[in-house]
């Protein structure tokens, strides 16, 4: 009965046609099926084969429920054939048995056999307590001695009609290279600089991920990179010599291509988690959302003792030019739906929307439809971030400084008055 048990777990693992999509009423009728099937079972054996079978399944969780989300997904096509797991039967014979499509049914299974969610906790990376920032990593890695990272996968993130290519990528890091929300890695692009002969300088680039990765694992991280080009209007096409090296090379990798790494660096981004009631409102332009990624999957989409926690609100504004152009949209949608108290979210797209003098809606416009009610919670202790192109902090500094005057307020007093309360973060480049 043992053998047959297994034989029909592995017959539902293949059966399905939509191999690794989210768990299904349908596949969720599978699980209680084979659970079933062990509870019949005289005690211990039946169960210890489909537990087994649970564990192999809970070590891919996130490739089963990955599909609808690009970069999980992306991971997953990676990890799915290196998953191979022997189950011992009644007659002690072994099957190698590959995880195929229908894994979530097993998820399924071994998560109600042990008790428990079918999602890891996210606990294992925290500082104790979790909200303690004396053992930030900063510098594992220097220039001198970088970490070689492993691309797991590379993909355009934008619509056809955005101005320009960004691409998430996501990079093995083996958990050797710990970082915490909000933090940087610098990339040596390959190569040698054509004007000197010399090795590329690092770039800097925001981690677009929580300290667990893409895959929850702690061994990934993911970079938010826009290809940098230049039209030239003479030729009426990009000019190769002028594209941006590093953001290219990002862009241009493929799975299993080489990466230098340094870093962590930074700590000027990080989320203050001490008392859970703060507000945090993110202001960004383009892929200056990298940060804000991280910090919105640690809140509400992880496990974390911080997203437990939480009981303020994070605010993003996000600025790019139009519709198709927008960043992870569709994860901030699902974050929306189900923490709608908690999480609020408001785009200006210059090139689709007016401000209040009937121009082009940018960030800062945007920000300032909203100026009372955000100076009202920086009042009660809330913090600011900026991040994007240092193009946009003008823009920004001015609309502030014009709302602080009409208060009646001194700009400058005021900033001062944010930054020594360590209210206002900035990270532009």
């Amino acid at each position: 009965m043992v053998k047959l048990i297994a034989i029909s777990v592995v017959t539902l693992l293949a059966a399905s046609s939509t191999a690794f999509a989210p768990v299904s009423t349908h596949q969720a009728s599978r699980s209680d099926a084979v659970l079933n099937m062990a509870k019949n079972e005289p005690d211990s054996k039946g169960k210890r084969v489909l537990k087994r079978l649970g564990k192999v399944a809970g070590a891919i969780t996130t490739v089963a429920l990955a599909s609808a989300g690009a970069p999980p997904a992306a991971f997953a096509a990676k990890k799915i054939a290196e998953v191979v797991e022997v189950v011992e039967v009644v007659d002690n014979t072994r099957n190698l048995i590959k995880i195929g499509a229908g894994v979530a049914a097993a998820v399924g299974v071994g998560a109600k056999l042990a008790g428990g969610s079918s999602t890891p906790k996210q606990d294992f990376l925290e500082a104790e307590p979790f909200w303690d920032q004396k053992t930030v990593p900063t510098n594992t890695y220097k220039i001198k001695t970088p970490f070689a990272g492993k691309v797991i996968s590379t993909k355009r993130i934008v619509g056809p009609k955005a101005t320009g290519e960004t691409c998430h990528i996501i990079i093995d890091h083996e958990g050797k290279m710990p970082y915490w929300e909000g933090q940087s890695w610098g990339v040596i692009p390959p190569g040698k600089r054509e004007k000197d002969g010399k090795a590329h300088s690092v770039r800097l680039y925001s981690i677009a991920s929580s300290r667990y990765g893409d895959d929850m694992s702690g061994n990934t991280g993911s970079l938010c990179v826009r290809r940098a080009t230049y039209w030239d209007p003479e030729l009426n096409a990009d000019d190769p010599a002028k594209k941006g090296v590093c953001s290219n090379f990002l862009c241009d990798t493929k799975p299993g291509e080489e990466v230098k790494l340094t870093g962590p660096s930074g700590k000027v981004m990080l989320l203050p988690e001490e008392d859970p009631k703060t507000d945090y409102i993110m202001v960004a332009t383009g892929t200056g959302i990298a940060p804000y990624r991280g910090f919105i999957r640690r809140l509400f989409v992880e496990d974390t003792p911080a997203g437990n926690a939480y009981k303020g609100q994070a605010w993003l504004f996000l600025g790019v030019a139009n519709s198709d152009a927008l960043l992870y949209d569709d994860e901030w949608q699902e974050s929306l739906a189900k923490y709608p108290d908690n999480f609020r979210l408001d785009y200006a797209l210059s090139r689709e929307q007016q401000n209040k003098s009937g121009g082009k809606m940018y960030i800062q416009d945007k920000v300032e439809e909203y100026s009372d009610e955000i100076f009202q919670k920086l009042d009660s202790g809330a913090h600011i971030y900026f991040c994007g192109l240092k193009g946009m902090m003008p823009g920004i500094e001015d609309m502030l400084k014009k709302v602080t005057e009409s208060k009646g307020l001194d700009y400058a007093v005021w900033l001062k008055g944010l930054k020594a309360k360590k209210q206002w973060h900035v990270e532009v480049y």
